[in-house]
């Protein structure tokens, strides 16, 4: 019913003229395996889908908070003080389940499309055709936690990690690290053969002054694909501009280390 009266509003009163408009979207879409003949999804001759396009469907949907927000919830409130209880079994039972929709009838069997999330990763399974709710619950559950055992985080740039060193002029032997400003990570499918290159680009010398957190060089990394991360390096600590005195003393130190080194080479033992 409810879905017979939302078809008359959108379809401006007219039921086949919102089976029409949803069909021009199923095209829209790509939905090639897809044909509707009524709102409701009740089985009739040529009202036909099937599991990618349902998986496309899905992941459509999900995009809009409006659709996405409900889904979460396993039970709802209409007046007056009535519960409404989801038929998705999966939201009090497979960790990290954020939708996304049931579906049954009697030529269709028990079918869902189901969207989990756990850290980076979002995992989306169809089954159509089950024999049971039961089974249909116990076989999507296992499809996505092999889903999940098949991707892992890999971390390609450490937050805080040193990746480069630089010289500190007017200081001999004084180096300043440069290290990662945040971390960088990709998901990346278990024995797909990803490989990853680094490439740091960092001054050899840095210019005074040098304030903590200041960008100095960057990293990034490159996959298959080309670039999959970039993150600056940054100085580790402060260092002030030299004074004038200190300049001269560093140049006037420089010139005696020169001048012993001419002395020693002219005149052998010394």
């Amino acid at each position: 019913d409810s879905a017979f009266a939302l078809a008359a509003e959108v379809g401006d009163g007219s039921i086949r003229r919102f089976v029409r408009m949803i069909n021009e979207k199923a095209e829209e879409l790509g939905l090639d395996g897809t044909h509707y003949v009524r709102p409701d999804g009740l089985d009739v001759a040529g009202h036909v889908s099937t599991a990618r396009d349902t998986l496309r469907l899905a992941r459509e949907a999900m995009r809009e908070p409006l659709v996405r927000a409900p889904l979460r919830k396993q039970t709802a409130q209409i007046p007056p003080g009535r519960t409404l209880q989801s038929w998705n079994d999966l939201l009090g039972t497979f960790p990290g389940l954020i939708g996304v929709k049931t579906g049954h009838t009697d030529n269709a069997g028990w079918a869902q499309v189901a969207a989990a999330r756990r850290g980076p990763s979002t995992i989306y399974s169809v089954l159509l055709g089950s024999p049971s709710r039961a089974k249909r619950n116990a076989d999507l559950s296992e499809l996505m936690e092999w889903a999940f055992d098949q991707y892992a985080t890999y971390a390609l740039v450490r937050k805080g990690e040193r990746y480069a060193t630089a010289a500190v002029p007017f200081a001999d032997d004084e180096q300043l690290e440069l290290v990662a400003a945040e971390g960088a990570s990709k998901l990346v499918r278990l024995g797909d053969g990803s490989q990853f290159v680094e490439r740091v680009v960092a001054p050899t010398m840095v210019e005074l002054p040098v304030a903590k957190g200041q960008k100095l060089g960057e990293v990034v990394v490159m996959g298959d694909n080309g670039e999959v991360a970039r993150v600056d390096l940054v100085a580790t600590r402060d260092i002030p501009a030299p004074s004038v005195e200190e300049r001269a003393r560093w140049y006037a130190d420089r010139a005696l280390d020169e001048a012993g080194d001419i002395l020693a080479s002219a005149i052998p033992g010394l």
